[in-house]
């Protein structure tokens, strides 16, 4: 019987709610196998983030090719990845499957999960290995290199971090005013919209992380991109809809959610 294998490359969240804990959870609830490397490990709960700890680069390359020489998996995608060191030695790599590179530099609380210092170089190198890289408004800003805050912009984001590499591009609206748009832009398939309306709660954290994770349990899986983000769209609205409201602060979302 195919089972099919998710990897995902990201920071710990000790609270659950996001990094590899919401990646694994929305891994299984897509019907895919899920394995885990490690780059960082926080300290947080669901009102904040009190320590960040980076492993070290040779680490993390170490449990990568531990888990591509025995169950290499169909996708994989990475989130936090904490300094210059962990992002150039995956750049070096090859990956012979589709990765999502969601750029993470901020927690929800708003701590920086990446080394302000951060090798531009490093981080263009990494997109160039992207099927997929996912920025939400503030990461598409840093990257682009102008204000990213309307759709117009967005779909200038959208193409400027195309020439830099990445073959596919989803900016996150989930920052706009109004309903939660998203922009994709594909290569080979020019643009489409994603929208959804806007829920009022501040249960959100992990909302980036689980949309990644459920996008690359589909390309696993084998489903076309514009798909893939069609059902993982609609996985979050339910999970940010359904959320279980737990914490004193911003809160997990549903990973039970259909």
């Amino acid at each position: 019987m195919y089972t099919p294998v998710a990897l995902t490359i990201a920071g710990s969240d000790p609270s659950g709610g996001a990094g590899i804990q919401a990646d694994l959870k929305t891994f299984h609830q897509f019907g895919v196998y899920g394995e885990a490397v490690i780059t960082l490990i926080t300290v947080q709960n669901t009102r904040g983030v009190n320590r960040v700890e980076t492993l070290a680069s040779d680490l993390v390359l170490e449990q990568l090719r531990a888990v591509l020489e025995d169950i290499p998996p169909g996708a994989a995608k990475t989130g936090a990845l904490g300094n210059p060191g962990v992002v150039e030695a995956l750049a070096r790599e090859t990956f012979d499957f589709p990765l999502v590179v969601d750029p993470v530099m901020f927690s929800k609380h708003g701590a920086r999960l990446m080394d302000q210092h951060m090798d531009q170089q490093g981080i263009v190198l990494l997109l160039k290995r992207a099927f997929l890289v996912t920025p939400n408004l503030y990461e598409a800003s840093e990257l682009a290199g102008f204000v990213v805050d309307d759709l117009p912009s967005m779909r200038r984001a959208a193409e400027a971090l195309a020439a830099l590499g990445a073959v596919n591009v989803l900016v996150k609206g989930g920052h706009l005013e109004g309903d939660a748009v998203d922009v994709l832009y594909m290569r080979d398939g020019g643009f489409r919209e994603f929208s959804a309306e806007r829920i009022d709660t501040p249960h959100t954290h992990g909302t980036g992380c689980t949309y990644s994770a459920a996008i690359t349990a589909e390309l696993a899986k084998g489903t076309p991109l514009a798909q893939a983000v069609e059902r993982a769209k609609a996985f979050v609205t339910g999970a940010i809809r359904t959320n279980p409201g737990l914490g004193g602060g911003a809160g997990p979302l549903n990973h039970h959610a259909r």
